[in-house]
């Protein structure tokens, strides 16, 4: 149960406060202040996806068998960012 929380649930909460900002009026925040918190918030999602699959990486080399927790945690952290490219 840990795992599933330290490397699903917490990572999706990138991914949904980008798509609550993203899903928001435009009278909320203003469309330049929430497209800049939008780049952001897929900014540091995808630094902390290829954190996730840096560690990912070093513990497939030390012979982690939980290294596939780490791809699933880069693969929902990345999600914002490939959201962006699609947008844009």
């Amino acid at each position: 149960m840990n795992l599933i929380i330290r490397h699903m649930i917490l990572p999706a909460i990138v991914p949904a406060i980008f798509f609550v900002v993203a899903a928001m009026p435009v009278d909320v925040l203003g469309c330049r202040t929430r497209g800049l918190v939008v780049v952001m918030i897929a900014l540091v999602g995808a630094l902390a996806g290829l954190g996730a699959a840096i560690m990912g990486v070093m513990g497939r080399r030390r012979g982690d068998p939980d290294t596939g927790w780490w791809v699933v945690s880069s693969l929902i952290m990345a999600i914002p960012a490939v959201a962006v490219i699609i947008i844009v």
